[in-house]
């Protein structure tokens, strides 16, 4: 099969499309680049579509390669016929594959091989044929001296049959197609002894208790369930099995194989029990079990990069002083007052909670510095001491309105220990540096969170569980597309956010950075192509999404591509009026008749995306921040009452509900079930993350610190 058909098959694109983009792909373009300012040759394929071509591309050629290994070694053991070569360069997938190849893997000594060197194959071959009779004495003839008996003989005969059945691919699709329908997952708890519960009623255990001895179909067990129970599992509590029919299974392979009812039948049934047993099952039990997990992979892998998304998307300040508070007890609340460019101003502790409970001189200070260092806004962390510090806060009686927000800490500990950090303020300790991180996500949520692992912002679940290459490639490939979406100021973005601009990457972000430090500001967006070792590729792929405030040329501020300013400077000459006077001009845009602006590269796709730019240069595509207030009464899980209605923020969302953060250090869940008066099938068509919401207290379970909401509540 063709590489083409392959992704035809999969995704049912356009081959036009589908040949064209991995054309674009194979030149070395980045996703975000094709789908922005290729359209015509993809056909106006969009980024998750080109993904789709990127990820059957690479199985497709995951495929290839591992047939070119098996094929050469068939060619090795002299096996491979016109056939079986056919056969194999026919097959579509990597389990028909491996079934194929299965008969001529080279194995570890099995009880077939000891068999067939005892000399056991011609009997088992006799029973295969099923027309003997007395197969008892026809044993006999087999016994040596390393044979003793006819049962000896007729056990060998029976493990290489057991292999040749294990080795039928039409056998193997049929306990696959019973593991997918019928299959159950059960659970057991385990204990450390018969008369010792205590190990499965630890506070750690109790966290699955819901799955202690626990059984259901293996098809209908939800993603973020089967990583539980696989949790629960690696961290010894439970044990966990695959289970069918046994005897419905061997029924099936008696009928395949049977045709008989003499001796041979008989040694046949003990082949097939013995073969399912110890061969078909344990494997396709395990390969099943692999496959539910691959597919739990994936759905939380996509939860999380969409929460991902919607978080790095999220509604940033702006370019606004601000003061940001890092909350603490004993150790003091750290105070750090950042200008509009997230430049560090001053630093400081107060201790205005326990046990010190300097309340007014923390007043006194805030005041002071929300005055000196004209603060527009106050940007709390949300972890320890967050309510008590906004309380206090609100107290406070500025000569200025101040907008007060709570910012999630989530990763804030990694980044600061960082060495990114390390290098951005070498002269402080991590205390700071994660007051500092606060404050930038409140002015820049994307710009400040792509400086720290995607897996430690806190928004998916069981991302430690899940396969790490395609969590890595999923969240890598989401955090592209945030920042290319939103586009990057050449002469204030760091080192972390340059290197996801399309075509950059990490070594070419630190050169134009260090570029930037040596001879100043860039003020044309051609002057990009001066950074060392940033080639015409690199500018093509990311000239696009690289802003330049107040540049010579207007359009090096806005999402006009450069290969496409000719276009532009016309159309203003056609209209008569210089380009600065065309930007944001909808009369006159509206006006343009794009059809005679076509070229043989550039079609209506691509213009339409440049007048649109035109209307609005540069606009960021986030939302504006919104003030948020929780209810002041309610400090601990002891202060919730059932019925109650609160403000809170959705801080986490999954298949099966939304966590919401309610202003205590407890999330509580809004189960799908809860979210809305109808039927949800996707959360995400009900909340985003980060989202406002009033939730109604349905269940406190104090003991295991879990919360029931509700959004369904009117």
């Amino acid at each position: 099969m063709q590489l083409l058909n392959f992704v035809r098959s999969h995704t049912n694109l356009p081959i036009k499309s589908i040949e064209n983009t991995i054309q674009l792909l194979n030149e070395d373009c980045t996703i975000p680049f094709i789908s922005r300012y290729r359209k015509e040759r993809t056909g106006n394929l969009d980024e998750v579509q080109i993904g789709d071509i990127v990820k059957y591309k690479a199985q497709f050629e995951e495929l290839e390669k591992r047939k070119i290994t098996i094929l050469k070694s068939l060619e090795e053991q002299k096996v491979l016929t016109v056939e079986l070569k056919q056969k194999i360069e026919l097959t579509t997938d990597l389990t028909t594959l491996e079934d194929i190849y299965l008969p001529f893997k080279k194995k570890r000594k099995t009880k077939a091989e000891t068999a067939r060197k005892n000399g056991l194959e011609p009997l088992a071959k006799i029973i295969m044929s099923q027309r003997a009779t007395a197969i008892d004495s026809i044993a006999e003839k087999y016994i040596n001296n390393k044979v003793e008996n006819k049962e000896a003989a007729l056990e060998g005969a029976r493990f290489i049959i057991a292999e040749w059945i294990n080795e039928r691919t039409d056998i193997r699709n049929n306990i696959r197609y019973q593991l997918e329908k019928f299959a159950n997952i059960s659970t057991k708890v385990i204990k450390t002894n018969k008369d010792d519960t205590s190990f499965s009623t630890s506070e750690k255990a109790q966290k699955y208790r819901d799955y202690f001895n626990w059984s259901e179909p293996i098809n209908r067990c939800p993603s973020h369930r089967l990583l539980a129970i696989l949790r629960a599992e690696k961290e010894g509590f439970i044990r966990v099995k695959i289970e069918i029919d046994t005897d419905r299974a061997i029924t099936k392979i008696e009928d395949r194989i049977i045709r008989s009812h003499n001796d041979c039948s008989k040694q046949l049934k003990l082949a097939i029990q013995d073969s399912y047993k110890r061969l078909l099952f344990p494997a396709l039990s395990n390969e099943i079990l692999n496959k539910a997990k691959q597919k739990a992979d994936d759905n939380a892998i996509e939860v999380f990069a969409k929460n991902l998304k919607q978080l790095l998307l999220g509604a940033p300040l702006g370019e606004k002083n601000i003061l940001a508070i890092d909350p603490g007890f004993r150790s003091g609340c750290k105070i750090v007052c950042l200008n509009a460019q997230g430049g560090l101003e001053y630093n400081e502790t107060i201790y205005p909670h326990a046990p010190k409970n300097d309340t007014i001189g923390a007043i006194k200070k805030i005041n002071s510095l929300v005055t000196a260092y004209k603060i527009d806004a106050i940007a709390i962390g949300n972890g320890t001491a967050s309510r008590e510090t906004e309380q206090l806060i609100r107290k406070i009686r500025f000569n200025k309105d101040i907008n007060v927000f709570v910012v999630s800490e989530a990763g804030a500990s990694i980044y600061s220990a960082s060495k990114i950090a390390r290098d951005e303020f070498p002269n402080y300790d991590v205390t700071v540096r994660g007051a500092i991180s606060i404050g930038r996500r409140l002015a820049d949520p994307l710009a400040e969170l792509v400086k720290i692992d995607a897996k430690s912002i806190g928004v998916g679940q069981y991302q430690h569980d899940v396969d790490q290459t395609k969590l890595k490639q999923s969240l890598d490939a989401t955090v592209e597309s945030c920042v290319n979406l939103v586009g990057v100021n050449m002469n204030t973005a760091s080192v972390s956010l340059l290197s996801y601009v399309s075509g950059i990457g990490p070594k070419l972000a630190e050169n134009i950075v260090n570029y930037r430090k040596q001879i100043g500001a860039f003020t044309s967006r051609s002057e990009i192509k001066k950074v060392p070792r940033l080639g015409s590729k690199a500018f093509e792929q990311s000239a696009g999404f690289l802003r330049i405030k107040n540049s010579i040329n207007p359009l090096d501020d806005s999402a006009v591509h450069p290969e496409s300013y000719a276009i532009v400077n016309k159309m203003a000459k056609d209209k008569s009026i210089s380009v600065a006077n065309l930007i944001g001009n909808q009369n006159i845009l509206q006006k343009i008749v794009l059809a005679t602006y076509c070229t043989s590269k550039i079609g209506l796709p691509t213009l339409q995306d440049i007048v649109k730019e035109l209307e609005k240069p540069g606009l960021d595509p986030r939302k504006t921040v919104k003030a948020f207030t929780f209810n002041q009464n309610v400090r601990t899980i002891n202060d919730l009452k059932e019925g109650q209605l609160l403000p809170g923020i959705v801080n986490n969302i999954t298949n099966f509900g939304c966590f919401v953060d309610i202003g205590i250090k407890e999330s509580g869940l809004v189960h799908v079930s809860n979210l809305a008066n109808k039927f949800v099938s996707d959360v995400n068509e009900i909340v985003n993350l980060h989202q406002q919401v009033i939730v109604k207290v349905l269940e406190v379970d104090i003991a295991r610190k879990r919360i029931q909401l509700s959004m369904n509540y009117k």
